[in-house]
């Protein structure tokens, strides 16, 4: 069995999109996944699968909450090594005390309408960001909800993605590792 993070964006947000947890983890045992584990309502899932191929894991994922519940939303599948990579790569260690404040924004592919001008436009002064591989990095003192980087990013950035906290990504990482050892 190989251990994925599942992460889906827009689900559970504001009243929309409704997603029980319990019912997606009954969605994922049906399709072969063991050991289920979420955090928070908003799509975050610790997973073994047997499919070693995390596109087509996505794809069975994004078909069966299609088919049960007629939702769309996005879904990224990172393995394990992905996750530890993103935290490994994150340029702004010293932020990880503000967990809150350090977000990192999965993309679903590289980037190639990246321009640095053009988020540092964005950017308030007191906000850094980096984008790294399939990462875009922001640290936002004030809180992301007020970044207008933040809402533009996906936009700019060209790729869909989904953002998470550190204190998130740090739940996650502790997750994946109290999944058993194969």
């Amino acid at each position: 069995m190989n251990p994925w993070i599942v992460l889906l964006r827009g689900i559970n947000v504001g009243g929309r999109n409704i997603l029980p947890m319990a019912d997606l983890v009954d969605l994922l045992g049906e399709l072969g996944c063991t050991n289920i584990k979420t955090y928070i309502q908003s799509g975050n899932v610790v997973l073994c699968s047997p499919e070693k191929n995390a596109a087509i894991l996505k794809k069975k994922i994004e078909d069966g909450i299609a088919s049960r519940f007629s939702l769309d939303p996005l879904v990224l599948v990172l393995s394990s090594n992905q996750l530890v990579s993103a935290i490994e790569a994150n340029p702004f260690p010293d932020a990880t005390v503000e967990p809150a404040t350090l977000h990192f924004f999965f993309l679903s592919d590289i980037s190639a309408d990246y321009d640095d001008s053009v988020m540092h436009s964005l950017c308030a002064p007191n906000e850094r960001f980096r984008l790294v591989g399939t990462v875009f990095y922001l640290l936002a003192p004030d809180g992301i909800g007020r970044s207008r980087l933040a809402a533009n990013a996906e936009k700019k950035l060209g790729v869909a993605s989904t953002a998470r906290n550190y204190r998130t990504i740090d739940k996650l990482l502790q997750l994946i590792a109290e999944l058993p050892k194969n």
